[in-house]
Formats: C-alpha cells, structure tokens, sequence
C-alpha cells in the first residue's frame, strides 16, 4: 500500500485529503505543523507528500527545501497561495507540482497517483 505524508495545518483539509486518498486505496499519515512533518518526512519513507506552505513552526518552503537535501520523495504542494512568485519558487526548491486551496479532492487524487507511477517508472520501483 502506498504511504502518503501530509503536512496541513488545517484539520478540516488534512482530514479531508487523508479520507479520499484512503478511499482511493492509499496509507495517508496527517502531521499538523512545520516541525513534526519536517521530522515525519526524515524520518519515515513516504511514496509522496502533500505539503502546505503557510504552516506553524517551519513553513513549507523550508521544509521542501531540506526534504530536498536528503530526498527524492515526489512533492505536491497544495497552498491557498496563488501568486506566481510562490508557485516559481515552490517549483524551484523541487517541489513535483502546486495546487492552489479550493481544490477539487478528486483531482488531488489523480494528481497523487499520476506523480508516485512516475517516480516509480524512472527509479524502476
């Protein structure tokens, strides 16, 4: 079963992500701030993460950017943040993709499965 990390302030989002990426088959481990999901990140082997940009303690940026260090582990951001600056920036720290709150909880999911099938074609996993 494919492990999923998501790193979401908002209760009412992360519970909303984790319901439908385990409806669609997936392991989905919610961590509610900067420091924990940064820890979780480290520390566990995910297929994917979910990180949210404006967090509590460190933000999303900081975290992508020292998962980045260690990691090749696929990362979607999904922020309320629509400037492209964010989006330019996200990407540029290695970020897979960036989806913008409101969005659509079927669309996280295809996006979720489309990016871990390619990682696993190029690693051969």
């Amino acid at each position: 079963m494919k492990k999923v990390l998501i790193i979401e302030d908002d209760r009412s989002i992360a519970e909303l992500e984790r319901d439908y990426l385990e409806v669609a088959g997936f392991l989905a481990e919610i961590a509610v701030n900067g420091d924990q999901g940064l820890k979780k990140a480290l520390e566990e082997e995910y297929d994917l993460i979910l990180l949210d940009l404006m967090l509590p303690g460190i933000d999303g940026f900081e975290i992508l950017r020292k998962v980045r260090a260690e990691k090749d582990t696929p990362v979607l951001l999904v922020s309320a943040r629509r400037e492209d600056i964010d989006k330019i920036r996200g990407l540029g720290l290695g970020a897979d993709d960036y989806i913008t709150k409101p969005f659509s909880p079927s669309e996280l999911v295809a996006r979720v499965k489309a990016h871990i099938a390619r990682y696993e074609r190029l690693t051969g996993g």
